[in-house]
């Protein structure tokens, strides 16, 4: 099934208006779509020579954590919608997510075709708490979803100094970022936004030690209001 996009802001702030009362504005793949993305992103989430890793584990790449920083880290308070294509082996799956940060929290809500919440990962100073549908499966792995997210998102001295246990390194610049771990590429980014608003714009990058490649088209609350203002 060929995933469908947003058409342009308007879409958007539809999106983030029915975020707010739980609903959402298209159906794409159903529950189904969340379950094989979930099997997509989770097929390789076990640690080489044993069991399964704990899923809240920010794990970066496999036996690799991410030292997580603060939320307060990010030194700005977000509220953002988002739209997140996922590919890996010829599949491709879409689902909807809402990300809150504040200098206390962050939160992340996942969201099926029809609205149903299907995971919350809330990260605070006291730890990552993680809370799923029970239709989801259990190779989820939200911490390797979070460590994605920081090493994304937050400023590139956060980030050194969180990937410096590991022994990783990140190269950036003001549209693209790599982390490598051991001399390997780990996770490569392109990123299209203005300077100074990364959670409004897309993001494309691929988590080269789990496999898959991510497409996200975000907005932040504020661009979603002035875009619902204008005639």
């Amino acid at each position: 099934m060929k995933p469908q996009t947003m058409r342009g802001y308007s879409d958007w702030c539809m999106l983030y208006v029915r975020f707010a009362s739980g609903k959402s504005p298209h159906v794409m793949t159903m529950h189904k779509g969340w379950v094989a993305l979930l099997f997509l992103l989770g097929a390789c989430a076990s640690v080489p020579g044993g069991g399964p890793a704990d899923p809240s584990t920010p794990l970066l790449a496999p036996g690799e954590p991410l030292a997580l920083p603060r939320p307060s880290d990010l030194e700005q308070s977000v509220e953002a919608a988002q739209l997140i294509t996922a590919s890996r082996d010829g599949q491709t799956f879409v689902f909807e997510g809402r990300i809150s940060v504040t200098p206390e929290r962050f939160l992340l809500v996942g969201v099926d075709s029809l609205g149903r919440r299907a995971m919350t990962v809330t990260w605070s100073d006291a730890g990552l708490e993680v809370e799923t549908a029970p239709w989801l499966p259990p190779a989820l792995r939200p911490g390797s979803m979070l460590a994605d997210i920081v090493v994304l998102y937050w400023p590139e001295a956060v980030v050194r100094q969180a990937l410096a246990p590991a022994g990783g390194t990140l190269s950036a610049d003001a549209h693209r970022r790599s982390v490598r771990i051991g001399g390997k590429e780990v996770l490569h980014a392109e990123r299209s936004w203005a300077d100074g608003a990364p959670w409004t714009g897309t993001l494309r990058y691929a988590n080269l030690a789990w496999g898959y490649e991510i497409e996200v088209q975000s907005m932040a609350a504020s661009t979603a209001a002035s875009q619902a203002a204008a005639p």
